[in-house]
């Protein structure tokens, strides 16, 4: 039996295609080849407000179409998050859609006095592909790869998604046909294990 995927695309561009979109198509046919149920939230399509108080992050109403967003990732196994990184870390958008999505009571419950958040996404798995300008080992080794472990263990673990693997895409814009079709190739076969 196939999984149930979400993919969230989160470059902010809504003006053109970029490497990233043709990522997500890639898998999203791969998961299809393989027998998965696959969904897609387009971040830079959904029109939400940026969260300004705690309060409004713990009580406020969020959108239809941050609630439509949470109804997916509630719905899915494994979630496919796919960005550019900009200025070392995901795009300002896509971080704000987290901050909408991952709210107290839908991917973790305040903890009673002195004890641990409750993980409400327990179960779920998560792939990661970032691309970049720089070399990908220079992001993993000289700069430890700091925003991606930020995603991994203050949003991600946090509400219990685990495991979560990285793709990490280096020199986008210097890659020729090839390089391209080698990382499309790479994706698709991805989803069409589900990993």
């Amino acid at each position: 039996m196939g999984k149930f995927i979400t993919i969230i695309q989160g470059h902010p561009d809504t003006q053109a295609r970029h490497f990233c979109h043709a990522l997500a198509d890639e898998y999203a046919k791969g998961c299809e080849d393989g027998g998965h149920e696959v969904r897609r939230i387009e971040v830079a399509r959904l029109d939400f407000p940026w969260l300004r108080t705690k309060e409004e992050f713990e009580k406020g109403v969020p959108p239809d179409s941050i609630k439509r967003a949470q109804d997916t990732i509630r719905w899915a196994d494994h979630l496919v998050i796919i960005y550019p990184l900009w200025l070392g870390s995901m795009p300002a958008l896509l971080k704000a859609f987290f901050e909408q999505v991952f709210r107290p009571g839908v991917a973790f419950e305040y903890p009673a006095h002195g004890t641990m958040a409750k993980k409400l996404f327990t179960g779920k798995s998560a792939r990661i592909v970032v691309t970049m300008g720089m070399p990908a080992l220079v992001y993993r080794w000289f700069f430890l790869a700091h925003s991606l472990k930020s995603l991994e263990r203050n949003i991600l673990a946090f509400c219990g998604i685990r495991p979560t693997r990285a793709t990490l895409i280096g020199q986008v814009e210097g890659m020729n046909e090839h390089q391209r079709a080698g990382w499309l190739d790479e994706l698709r076969g991805l989803g069409d294990r589900g990993k």
